[in-house]
């Protein structure tokens, strides 16, 4: 071998050495909204499944979830040697999807080394319907590595999804990655068996269960019937923490449905998806303990979860209920509304519209006092008075007793006095008026 050939050799192999460790990494970037493709476009996954041509459509959210914390009992082993099957519920239909996976609060590198994505074959079930079962890539591999702190956007594959249907993203990593990052009180039953099982159809050997999404953070689809997507951006009311497991009966999942059965209809209001950044127990003020901090702060999160979230138009702030009664003190009104008008100055920085909900009464709770109830209608009175967002849902006025104001309407009442029964919460999406949808971000408030 001469010594120019050796060279040669030697170039050669380094350069597939760089190209293959840069794809490990592709499309990793910091969990704060900034994630990006490598290559600046989206690549198409592989798996199983005919060809399809390239689609055409704007890419929205179907489905999204704030990341929460670290789920306690993985603190060393994280999931090694599991399949997560998360289950999630689309608002949106579209033909090709992709999804988003957070290590937000991981202390190790999580690596990924097999995902998919599938429709799933009845309410309630872990199985696949078999012909629909894809596998996910990252930058065109099957394997990711996602450092501490960052989130991963998969490449697009080809698949038909229907509007209000349960799609099935499972996810396989082989090694220890310490603490997982989740979303506790989904009201979604989700699955988990051991093993690489990503792209089993059967669903059998998924026993495990809970009421969490882990690692998944969103799946955004290729749409031909959404112009946009509405976040909506709250605390537990947003969350559906009462609302039926598996029923799908949040607030923002019956805005969904009205927002969608709007257009079908022929109705002038925007053709928008919905997707929910509610965490049980958020405030705007202060945020959980830890680093990154657990169930951070409105005003820490909002970049991330909100303005972040894909082709974002309107962002639907119903938060400072827990600022209220979580504070030992009592809260003071002018701070709650202070950290409300960061926000929106936030949205309007990016040119997103903020509509704003009054916060809803909490008479019979356990935390309840007058004065408390005193500040929550100071903050209602800025709110009406239009000095606080472009526009206002006024959640306050459709579910309070008419002849007790300060408490729930009894059937509007879950029974804890705080949060509403599913049929509040319908009544929550049916109060809202589908125009405040329409228009931008104002030049001024």
């Amino acid at each position: 071998m001469t010594k120019r050939y050796g060279y040669a050799l030697l170039s050669a192999i380094i350069a597939v050495i760089v190209a293959v460790s840069t794809a490990i990494y592709v499309g990793v970037a910091s969990d704060d909204g900034s994630t990006t493709s490598a290559s600046g476009r989206t690549r198409e996954g592989t798996g199983p499944g005919p060809a399809a041509p390239a689609s055409t459509g704007i890419w929205v959210g179907a489905w999204s979830a704030s990341p929460v914390g670290a789920e306690p009992g993985t603190e060393v082993k994280g999931l090694a040697g599991h399949s997560v099957r998360n289950v999630v519920h689309t608002g949106v239909g579209g033909t090709s999807a992709r999804i988003t996976l957070s290590n937000l609060y991981g202390q190790a590198q999580l690596t990924i080394t097999h995902a998919s994505v599938a429709l799933s074959s009845a309410p309630g079930t872990a199985a696949a319907v078999p012909e629909t079962m894809r596998r996910l890539t990252f930058g065109g591999n099957t394997t990711v590595v996602i450092p501490p702190g960052q989130r991963v956007l998969s490449d697009a594959v080809h698949l038909t999804i229907p509007a209000d249907s349960d799609i099935l993203v499972t996810t396989y990593s082989p090694t220890a990655s310490g603490p997982v990052t989740y979303h506790p009180h989904a009201r979604q039953t989700s699955y988990i068996a051991q093993g690489d099982l990503t792209e089993d159809a059967t669903g059998t050997a998924y026993t495990g269960q809970v009421d969490a999404w882990r690692y998944l953070t969103a799946l955004d689809v290729l749409s031909h019937e959404s112009d946009g997507t509405v976040v909506v951006f709250g605390d537990s009311l947003t969350d559906g923490i009462s609302s039926s497991r598996n029923a799908n009966h949040r607030w923002t999942d019956f805005l969904s449905r009205r927002l969608r059965a709007a257009v079908a209809s022929g109705a002038n209001v925007p053709r928008y998806s919905v997707v929910n950044q509610g965490i049980s127990g958020n405030q705007i003020l202060a945020s959980g303990a830890g680093r990154p901090a657990n169930n951070e702060a409105g005003l820490g999160r909002f970049h991330r979860d909100a303005l972040s979230r894909t082709n974002v138009k309107v962002v639907v702030i119903d938060l400072g209920v827990n600022d209220i009664l979580r504070n030992p003190n009592l809260a003071d009104p002018d701070r709650i509304l202070d950290g409300l008008r960061a926000l929106v100055r936030q949205a309007h920085a990016r040119g997103v519209k903020v509509v704003g909900a009054t916060l809803m009464p909490f008479q019979g709770h356990r935390g309840y006092t007058d004065a408390r109830e005193n500040v929550r209608q100071r903050i209602n009175a800025e709110i009406r008075a239009g000095r606080v967002f472009d526009a206002v849902a006024d959640f306050d006025k459709a579910l309070r007793d008419p002849y007790n104001p300060r408490k729930f309407r009894p059937d509007y009442d879950s029974g804890d006095h705080l949060h509403p029964s599913d049929k509040g919460y319908e009544e929550m999406a049916r109060s809202f008026d589908l125009d405040d949808l329409k228009g931008s971000a104002p030049a001024e408030l």
